[in-house]
């Protein structure tokens, strides 16, 4: 059993200030693994304290020096790759071959994204021509309080918290308690890449406790947030009162749009993506739209592709999809399933109950719906699990008034050959990202949506920037 009590506060490991243990559950084997501490009022206040004493000289620190620190963590984080994976398999169930090369490298991938962007970003530039002595300056927003979900703890930490270096602000992260164990390795490693005491600040906790301290605190700027749309809200709610800025990063409900003409893959890639991860992404393609006139082979190849779907042990190696996170999220997905089958939508896949040769764990069956309509429930709430909703289109407007209907925003996707129509689509297809043909976005694009998805953007130096105040300055003296 790993012990892990402690919290990374000033730069170093203290003692929770009231014992609150709490059990981290293996979700293949429903056994505790770990203990950890969930933090107080208390605790949440000395990290902040910390934070903000830290502020001056951090924000006074050149960016090529914070700059240095993040690369150095960067080669740290990649030496560890192997001991992150390890954890994050542990704590949230992901294959252990998928964490490394999936969940830890997206790590790596945002990291670098900001080490490029903030290499060319302009702390202070003209504002343009025409306007002699007019600055634009970005400067850091001050303490900010980060609160990250479980089922991408390192792509989720690793977007808030190396933007908020690189812009020279202190901070405090509260990790799901459902995933500490990789934040609480990743507070060693930037430990060990010099990153000043105080600058940042790991403190466990649920979103009751700590979380609602963070949001709420008159020394906190700004609220990170990645999580569900409910907790979104709540979270916004209890900050309003301070004023302080607000970045969320909730859920979606993406629509893929396969036409006629789509690539012969494009059916199977669709499938295949919503159930990456065990179908926990907040962008999953979780509702599939075929075209009429290709409909029944889509059904045949999806059918084909979910049977294929291996779900196994994540200790091993392989290609499959591990548990779900917990059995309060596994409860809420076989309630769901229920719901599609009540609904009246043709069990093309899966169902409910464990996967044969199971009899432990929070495993679920890979899922397909096929015969959906718009107003049923999986085609409308977020499963979070990996379970897939098909309908059949007739026309392209009509496509994109069933993909544009839904409370949320974060990516919908489309796949034809007509460029024209691509176009169309990447306009018309209401979110805050569209990925076309299965062509993934570029480095350094954000990512963030709209609506009940919430409106964060992260990643690049769109990332950076959410993370500093722009000050405009004007008589600025001219160079000789």
């Amino acid at each position: 059993m790993i012990e892990k009590r402690e919290f990374y506060i000033d730069g170093q490991w203290v003692a929770p200030q009231m014992a609150r243990d709490h059990a981290v559950i293996d979700p293949a084997t429903e056994e505790p693994c770990a203990t950890i501490s969930l933090g107080t009022e208390a605790d949440a206040n000395a990290a902040v304290a910390a934070a903000k004493a830290a502020l001056p000289a951090w924000r006074a620190t050149p960016p090529a020096a914070r700059l240095a620190m993040v690369e150095k963590l960067l080669e740290i984080y990649q030496a560890r790759a192997e001991d992150m994976a390890q954890a994050i398999s542990l704590e949230m169930g992901a294959p252990i071959d998928f964490a490394l090369k999936n969940q830890v490298a997206s790590g790596t991938w945002h990291i670098t994204n900001f080490i490029t962007a903030a290499r060319d970003f302009e702390w202070i530039h003209p504002l343009g021509d025409g306007t002699p002595g007019a600055m634009i300056a970005y400067e850091p927003i001050g303490v900010v309080g980060l609160i990250t979900p479980w089922n991408w703890p390192m792509n989720q930490i690793t977007l808030k918290v190396t933007p908020a270096l690189l812009a020279g602000c202190t901070m405090v992260l509260k990790p799901s308690e459902e995933s500490p164990l990789s934040a609480m390795l990743f507070a060693e490693m930037v430990h060990e890449a010099g990153i000043p005491a105080g600058v940042f600040n790991l403190v466990n906790g649920d979103g009751m406790g700590v979380g609602s301290t963070l949001s709420g605190h008159e020394d906190i700027e700004m609220i990170s947030f990645t999580g569900s749309t409910r907790a979104g809200r709540a979270i916004s709610k209890n900050a309003a009162e301070t004023l302080k800025r607000v970045t969320l990063e909730l859920g979606g409900k993406g629509a893929n749009l396969i036409f006629a003409d789509a690539d012969d893959d494009a059916v199977a890639r669709g499938v295949k993506h919503c159930f990456n991860n065990s179908g926990q992404s907040c962008n999953a393609p979780t509702r599939m739209l075929v075209e009429r006139a290709i409909y029944p082979k889509a059904l045949e190849i999806a059918k084909a592709t979910a049977q294929a779907t291996k779900v196994g042990n994540p200790r091993e190696h392989g290609a499959f999809i591990g548990p779900v996170i917990n059995k309060a999220q596994f409860d809420k997905i076989q309630g769901l399933i229920e719901a599609g089958i009540k609904d009246g939508a043709t069990l093309l896949a899966g169902g409910p109950g464990l996967p044969e040769n199971m009899n432990r764990g929070y495993f679920v069956r890979p899922t397909i719906f096929a015969d959906c309509t718009p107003d049923m429930t999986t085609m409308r709430e977020e499963i979070f699990g990996p379970v897939l909703s098909i309908m059949p289109f007739d026309t392209e407007e009509e496509a994109v008034a069933i993909a544009n209907d839904t409370d949320y925003g974060l990516t919908n996707y489309a796949q034809t050959q007509d460029p024209e129509r691509l176009r169309r689509l990447g306009r018309a297809l209401h979110a805050g990202m569209v990925e076309l043909n299965g062509a993934p976005r570029g480095a350094g694009a954000p990512f963030g949506g709209v609506k009940a998805s919430g409106r964060a953007r992260e990643g690049g130096r769109f990332g950076i920037e959410e993370f500093c105040d722009i000050k405009s300055i004007s008589g600025w003296a001219q160079e000789a």
